[in-house]
C-alpha cells in the first residue's frame, strides 16, 4: 500500500486532528440548536441565560407539533416498509440477474441520490397535481420513498453480494423450494442489510423538508415542514426543541444500526 496509516508517524497525529475539527466543525450548529432547545431565553439567543425545559413542556403540549410528528412517523414507517419491499426485489434482480442493461437499471435506481432534491420535488408535485395526490398521505409516501429507494438497495444489494449462494443452492438439493430456501435461509442470513435499509429509509423521510414543502397541505405537515414554517413566523426556542427531537431520533437509529451491524461482524 502507498500509505499505511500505522506508519505515518506525526502525518497521523495531524490527520486525527484535521479530522476532530472538520468533525467538531459540522457538528456545532447542531450542538448550539440543543443548547437553545433548553435556554431560558424567549428566543433563539445563545449563550442562554439559564435553562429550563419549558419549551419541551411547549412542544408536547401542542396538538399541532404532536399532530406534525405523528405524521412524521406514519410517512416514515409506511416509506421504510415500502422502500424495503422493493429494494429487496430490486436488490435480487440486481444482484442475481443476468440480463442486458443491469447496470444501466442500478445507475437509474440509484439517481435519485445525485439528482437534485429540489429538480425531484418540483418534477413530482406538478405531476401529482395531474393526478390529485398533492397533499395527501399517498403522494408524500409515494415521493418519500423513490427518494429512500437507494438508501434501501445498497444495504440490501450488499449484504446479498456477500451472502454465499451455495448454501441457498444446497437447501434447494435437500428438498426446499427455491422461495421456501430464500424465506428460511437467504433471508434471515441477509437481516442486518434488510434492517439498515429499513432504518435509512425512514430516515430519508423523517428528516426529508424540500419535496414535503411541496407535498404539504393545510392539513397535512410533517414535523420538518412545521418547522420550517414556524421560522418564517417566529423564533420560539420551541422551534429548537423540535429540531433537537429530530436529531435525536436520528443519532439514536444510527447508533442502533451500528450497534447491531458490529454485533453481526463479531
Amino acid at each position: 500500500m502507498l500509505l499505511d496509516y500505522d506508519r505515518m508517524g506525526w502525518l497521523k497525529i495531524a490527520l486525527l486532528g484535521f479530522t476532530a475539527l472538520v468533525a467538531g466543525f459540522l457538528l456545532l450548529p447542531v450542538v448550539f440548536i440543543v443548547l437553545l432547545s433548553f435556554g431560558s431565553s424567549r428566543w433563539l439567543a445563545f449563550p442562554p441565560p439559564g435553562w429550563t425545559l419549558k419549551w419541551y413542556q411547549e412542544l408536547f403540549a401542542d396538538p399541532a407539533w404532536l399532530d406534525a410528528a405523528l405524521t412524521s412517523a406514519k410517512i416514515a414507517t409506511m416509506t421504510a416498509m415500502l422502500a424495503v419491499a422493493i429494494g429487496l426485489l430490486a436488490s435480487f434482480a440486481l444482484v442475481r440477474g443476468q440480463f442486458a442493461g443491469r447496470e444501466i437499471l442500478r445507475g437509474l435506481l440509484l439517481t435519485p441520490m445525485v439528482l437534485p432534491v429540489v429538480v425531484f420535488a418540483i418534477a413530482i408535485y406538478a405531476f401529482f397535481l395531474r393526478l390529485g395526490l398533492g397533499g395527501t398521505s399517498i403522494g408524500f409516501v409515494i415521493a418519500h420513498t423513490v427518494l429512500a429507494l437507494p438508501f434501501a438497495i445498497i444495504p440490501i444489494a450488499t449484504a446479498l453480494e456477500g451472502f454465499d449462494k451455495s448454501i441457498e443452492d444446497a437447501a434447494i438439493v435437500c428438498g426446499a423450494s427455491p422461495l421456501e430456501a430464500r424465506l428460511r435461509i437467504t433471508l434471515p442470513s441477509i437481516r442486518i442489510g434488510i434492517f439498515s435499509a429499513a432504518i435509512f429509509s425512514f430516515l430519508a423521510s423523517w428528516d426529508e423538508v424540500v419535496v414535503a414543502i411541496f407535498m404539504a397541505s393545510p392539513s397535512l405537515q410533517t414535523l420538518p415542514v412545521k418547522i420550517w414554517g414556524s421560522l418564517r413566523s417566529d423564533l420560539s426556542p420551541v422551534i429548537a426543541a423540535a429540531s433537537s427531537l429530530l436529531v435525536g431520533l436520528t443519532l439514536a437509529l444510527m447508533v442502533v444500526t451500528a450497534l447491531l451491524q458490529r454485533k453481526v461482524r463479531t
